[in-house]
């Protein structure tokens, strides 16, 4: 039976043997997905599994009854104590399954995002996995800028999201985010803020803007790791930031959201 990991380390899949350490030659990811997890508890496990799944067939990814086995085997790997940052992985060519444990980074209630409007830069924009890499290094450069994170624009200009968020934002009452035919990730997090506003009553409205039609107004970037993080500060471009009146009541509920492993 396979035990909780304690450490930090990338862990190899071997179908009938579980996770074990010290198998990772390759490197160039095909689908990942990651997620918080704090002291064993995890919002949206279910969901994450799902997108993984489904990445994983959208790239010819092992059968689903091996992706169910290493879920499994995955799962009961997961450290029940701490604060954690884990990515499942499958890795082109060898098409190998992969836990990384990492330590979650510190979270942060709120965000400087870099507006100098980054063309995407990502190869398969509906698929987690492939563009990490060339995400970190557009993260990297907003560093440079005193940022944590940079939106992503369209080719027309449009906003599609930030390097690794979903962006959301407020017009009047209605809670706003980019049109679905728009090459943007399914963002699980951002997916649980959309339905609990149609159960809260809430517009929902899917608008093509510009960053420059986002200033002024309370923006949101939503991802696993963070949950739902204003924007406190627009760097690289003169850009009124707007309050964030409705951010604190609604991190409040994502944080209720959190729920223990599941046992087996």
């Amino acid at each position: 039976m396979t035990q909780p990991a304690t450490a930090e380390g990338l862990l190899a899949w071997i179908p009938g043997r579980g996770l074990i350490a010290g198998l990772a030659a390759d490197t160039q990811l095909l689908a990942a997905d990651s997620w918080l997890l704090r002291d064993g508890r995890v919002r949206g496990l279910g969901r994450h599994r799902e997108r993984f799944l489904r990445a994983c067939g959208d790239c010819g990814g092992p059968s689903l009854d091996q992706l169910d086995e290493f879920w499994r085997d995955m799962t009961a790997a997961l450290p029940r104590t701490g604060t954690w940052f884990p990515r499942v992985e499958l890795v082109a060519g060898s098409l190998q399954l992969r836990l990384l444990l990492r330590y979650a980074p510190p979270l942060a209630p709120e965000v400087r995002v870099w507006a100098a409007g980054q063309l995407d830069p990502r190869t398969v924009p509906r698929r987690k996995g492939p563009d990490l890499d060339v995400l970190a290094r557009v993260r990297q450069r907003a560093a440079g800028q005193g940022a944590e994170e940079a939106v992503l624009i369209a080719p027309s200009g449009f906003v599609l999201e930030a390097a690794t968020s979903s962006v959301l934002w407020w017009e009047d009452d209605t809670l706003c985010l980019p049109p679905q035919q728009l090459p943007i990730l399914s963002g699980v997090t951002s997916g649980l803020v959309q339905e609990h506003a149609l159960r809260s009553g809430i517009r929902l409205a899917h608008r093509e803007r510009t960053l420059a039609q986002l200033a002024g107004r309370e923006v949101w970037l939503v991802n696993a790791l963070h949950g739902i993080r204003p924007v406190a500060s627009w760097e690289g471009r003169p850009m009124d930031v707007g309050a964030a009146p409705r951010a604190k009541e609604w991190r409040e509920w994502l944080d209720g959201l959190m729920e223990p492993l599941p046992a087996d």
